[in-house]
């Protein structure tokens, strides 16, 4: 079977992508990443200042180039924010002072640091200008994947026609209370133009969720993913998911500290794809294609 494909990791085995690495720790991240099957990811790299993230891309870029094992499993870059919701519980763990509207020049700028390999954007569509932004984006090759959003129908239907194609870790990155029925779970659930980013450890969808949501999508419009941070493939401890300090306990869920809720995901995807076959009845070579195949489709890889 083919190695899996995780689109969205944040950092792996001790290695925070947030921060300032060295080729060696990131070399590790990935030798501990084909250690548990994963052969290619997107490097993910959530809200931050513009400086930032333009150094951020051009020093992986500059990794990559130096290094055969680097470059062939990071093959892209997903960068989750700072075009999201900065509503509480909507935004998650991200820092809502620096959410804004999309801004073409800008992305610009961080694809020329990239290479062209910023590969996915997650955003809000209810965003001024999203529509629009998606539709360059689009035009240039890059997949676009609505999360961390409130948006409602009339906003998704614009984001669709724009060129959208994904829904990131579809059943997070909302408030813990939501209305019954009209909450944006179900608006995107509904949507079979979106494929469904699934997180299957347990936590972030609880297995009776998973098996419900997974239901109710087309077949093809299901992938599974991880969102790991750097507490992925690492014994229980404290970690840092950029300048945020977070805690991993036996139970393998990331808190940050002395908080009841999760944040992040310490989730290796073969562990995910083998839960996904145990809670969905799947046969094993389904649940592989399912973080293997669905992805590699998804964004345009052949």
């Amino acid at each position: 079977m083919s190695g899996l494909f995780d689109l969205q990791v944040n950092g792996f085995a001790g290695v925070d992508f947030q921060r300032p690495l060295g080729r060696s720790d990131l070399r590790g991240a990935c030798e501990a990443l084909h250690a548990h099957g994963t052969t290619r990811i997107l490097a993910t790299f959530i809200t931050d200042r513009t400086d930032a993230l333009a150094q951020k891309l051009a020093a992986f870029e500059a990794m990559r180039r130096d290094d055969d094992l680097i470059r062939d499993t990071i093959v892209g870059y997903h960068l989750e924010g700072p075009y999201l919701s900065g509503e509480p519980g909507y935004r998650g763990a991200h820092p809502g002072e620096l959410m804004k509207e999309p801004d073409l020049a800008e992305f610009s700028r961080w694809q020329d640091a990239a290479g062209g390999a910023i590969r996915l954007v997650t955003l809000a569509p209810e965003r001024n200008g999203s529509a629009e932004f998606i539709a360059a984006v689009t035009a240039r090759g890059v997949r676009v994947s609505l999360g961390h959003t409130a948006a409602d129908d009339r906003e998704i239907d614009a984001a669709i026609r724009a060129g959208a194609t994904l829904c990131t870790h579809l059943g997070n990155g909302c408030p813990g209370d939501l209305p019954r029925h009209d909450n944006i779970i179900h608006r995107l659930l509904a949507r079979d133009e979106l494929i469904a980013c699934f997180i299957p450890d347990g936590v972030h969808l609880p297995p009776f969720v998973l098996r419900n949501l997974f239901r109710a999508k087309p077949p093809d419009k299901v992938l599974l993913t991880t969102d790991a941070m750097a507490a992925a493939a690492a014994p229980p401890g404290r970690y840092t998911l950029g300048a945020l300090e977070m805690d991993v306990g036996s139970d393998r869920i990331v808190r940050m500290p002395g908080a009841k809720n999760f944040a992040g995901s310490a989730l290796t995807l073969d562990t995910g794809v083998a839960n996904a076959a145990a809670w969905l009845d799947l046969p094993a070579e389904r649940a592989h294609e399912l973080a293997s195949l669905a992805p590699t489709r998804a964004l345009g890889f052949d």
